[in-house]
């Protein structure tokens, strides 16, 4: 029986990465998955999280971080729904979004 020893939130530009090394991934269904909905690819996702953490934001946790890589949101709005858990202030959505427009 397997045992989880760890887990971490990945974004799908992530998962790509791992699951491009399963021979065939293209065919099955979660490479289709991931070709149609990932919109970033990985050195690209890497960056954006580096930026994102550098920000210094306490209120920006990594499963934020990746939410934010998957969707790319394009304004306030988008921002919002990926941060409806917390209160973020104009001041730290045009942050983020500044973030991903420099990516």
């Amino acid at each position: 029986m397997a045992q989880i020893i760890s887990s971490k939130t990945l974004s799908l530009a992530e998962v790509a990465e791992i699951v491009k090394k399963t021979e065939g991934y293209e065919n099955k269904p979660m490479g289709a998955y991931i070709k149609a909905f990932s919109k970033a690819k990985s050195s690209e996702a890497q960056s954006i999280a580096e930026k994102l953490r550098a920000l210094d934001n306490v209120k920006i946790k990594e499963s934020h971080i990746v939410k934010v890589i998957d969707f790319m949101p394009s304004d306030a709005e988008d921002v919002h729904k990926i941060f409806s858990d917390v209160s973020m202030s104009e001041e730290e959505i045009q942050s983020i979004l500044q973030t991903l427009k420099k990516s």
